[in-house]
């Protein structure tokens, strides 16, 4: 089991005016922000800030209310967003619950006696039990550990709810269900909990009427505590799992994998328990495992892959190409424009016609605040001092990016920390490729210490996950994309130092906009293959990094 939670927002706050904020996926499609940052969007949108800096949060991402788009401030790559109205949250009459999360405890009076809330109880109590057997068996005696104080364990129930459904007529009619739960360790007590039955409408008849949203939900405490999650509460033996239902559990009516029931409550999880108790089918299934990994290989069938020289890469400390100064970097990528026209510079947001924003703030004797360059190949046009700017807060690597059209002038280099990379043919085949064997390429990447190009110089980083195995088809585009791989790997491409967008933490290794394929034989997760337009997609994002079929010729 885990807990709920609910929380409550000012009426003046997004979810009170039913505002969402949402930004453009890689799929053209919108996802929301998560409701925090949302809420920290409205408010810097209703005070008219120009900008919001989500660094406080924990997310390394810019945003810009006057063009609408989110910058990533280590990659620069912008996304759109978006603000829309929605259904505004319900509001609540009174005061808000000193306590807002669900199971919470009862800190006086007796538990409530709707039936979602029983059923919970008498499962958590079933839970304890078991955890009580096992102790009883690894510790001896009837109280549990008796060198832990406060375990808590059920020795006697009455009224027990085991059977084919969840209460019997015989329970039912009983005004109380008598349980009698002691705290091991020096003297024990024992405490008695009252808990009424309903006479009707139990939880698995599929006549119960709704839950009510508003209703209030306890669980069982013991001495102020909750015991939802004390460790060892999930755990069951496996005979018990698999075979009967010990007695003093209850039993829930859902069906197992094998078409029969009723089954433990553990088995059944925390959404089969709440399905019951809204009087639904529940049927238990297995999801197919990701195939992650081929079968075993012996090193002698790890072939090179054909024209690529060798089999490993290595990058040591790091090797920035700086530029002479930001002014000579500036000036080989821009020309100056006689006349200005009359439009916004995207990076200060100040008409064109005037002085860079910048002016008082970043000074260069060689270059004026009211100077305007235009970019070779594009062609946008900013403040020389701008781009300036700009320069001083990326990585100095003597490239330039267009912040409007991503744009990269000379050899961008990121700031990937040390590791190594290796690559190899396996005589496998990919799922869509079953005339060619298989790329298989293996980063690995040590937790180190972030230096100055990092967000959080000196502080440590973790790498989670290495190494991390990825594979291309042993084909004719698969072997170009190694080769850009490679390269963006010797120019510190791959992988970054930042945020994690599947388990939030910071200052972790994460990938750097290129992605990889990392599941073998087949693609539940989105990360494997059959995928006949990743190829394509992956070349894309290269060449928006800078690595293009293009510098394969030179």
């Amino acid at each position: 089991m885990r807990p709920v939670q609910r929380n409550f927002y000012e009426p003046s706050s997004a979810p009170g005016k039913g505002v969402v904020w949402e930004w453009e996926n890689d799929n053209g499609s919108w996802t929301p922000y998560d409701m925090e940052i949302c809420v920290t969007i409205q408010n810097a949108y209703e005070k008219q800030h120009p900008w919001l800096d989500l660094t406080s949060l924990g997310f390394c991402y810019l945003i810009d209310f006057n063009s609408m788009c989110q910058t990533n401030r280590q990659s620069q790559r912008k996304r759109r967003l978006r603000r829309r109205m929605d259904l505004a949250f319900p509001l609540i009459m009174g005061s808000i619950p000193k306590s807002q999360s669900w199971p919470v405890g009862a800190s006086s009076g007796q538990p409530c006696s709707c039936q979602q809330c029983i059923l919970v109880n008498s499962t958590r109590a079933a839970s304890n039990a078991i955890l009580a057997s096992q102790r009883r068996k690894l510790y001896g005696g009837t109280a549990g550990n008796p060198g832990a104080a406060g375990t808590l364990a059920v020795v006697r129930q009455s009224n027990t709810f085991a059977g084919t459904s969840l209460w019997s007529p015989t329970s039912a009619s009983s005004g109380t269900n008598n349980i009698n739960i002691s705290m091991g360790g020096g003297q024990a007590k024992a405490e008695q909990v009252q808990l009424p039955l309903p006479s009707a409408n139990f939880p698995c008849s599929p006549m119960m009427p709704p839950l009510s949203s508003t209703h209030g939900h306890h669980a069982l405490t013991v001495n102020g505590q909750n015991n939802l999650n004390r460790p060892g509460t999930q755990r069951i033996p496996m005979g018990t799992a698999r075979g009967a239902i010990p007695q003093g559990v209850p039993a829930l009516p859902v069906k197992n994998l094998t078409g029969s029931g009723p089954v433990h409550p553990a088995l059944a999880g925390m959404t089969g328990i709440l399905m019951c108790a809204a009087g639904l089918p529940v049927c238990l299934t297995r999801a197919p495992k990701p195939i992650l990994h081929p079968p075993p290989i012996n090193k002698s069938d790890m072939k090179p892959v054909q024209g690529i020289n060798g089999m490993r890469r290595k990058t040591k400390k790091k090797h920035l190409r700086r530029g002479k100064n930001p002014e000579d970097v500036v000036r080989r990528y821009t020309e100056k424009i006689k006349v200005v026209p009359d439009e916004d510079c995207t990076i200060c947001m100040e008409r064109l016609v005037m002085s860079s924003g910048y002016e008082g703030i970043l000074q260069h004797k060689g270059i004026k605040p009211e100077l305007v360059g235009k970019l070779g190949k594009c062609g946008h046009m900013y403040h020389l001092l701008c781009l300036v700017a700009m320069y001083n807060n990326g990585n100095k690597d003597g490239s330039l990016q267009c912040p409007t059209c991503k744009t990269i002038y000379g050899e961008k280099t990121g700031t990937q920390p040390p590791g190594k990379m290796e690559y190899h043919v396996i005589p496998h085949c990919l799922p869509g490729y079953p005339d060619s064997k298989t790329i298989r390429i293996v980063y690995d990447l040590p937790a180190g210490i972030q230096t100055n190009e990092h967000p959080n110089p000196g502080k440590k980083f973790s790498a989670r996950g290495f190494p991390r195995h990825c594979y291309l088809p042993d084909n004719e585009k698969g072997r170009k994309v190694l080769k850009l791989l490679i390269m963006a790997w010797d120019r510190r491409l791959i992988f970054t130092i930042g945020t994690s967008s599947t388990t939030g933490e910071s200052d972790t290794v994460v990938w750097n906009e290129i992605h990889h394929k990392t599941e073998f034989g087949s693609n539940l997760t989105g990360h494997g293959y059959p995928d006949p337009n990743y190829l394509v997609n992956v070349l894309t994002e290269l060449v928006a990094q800078g690595v293009g079929e293009d510098n394969l010729k030179d």
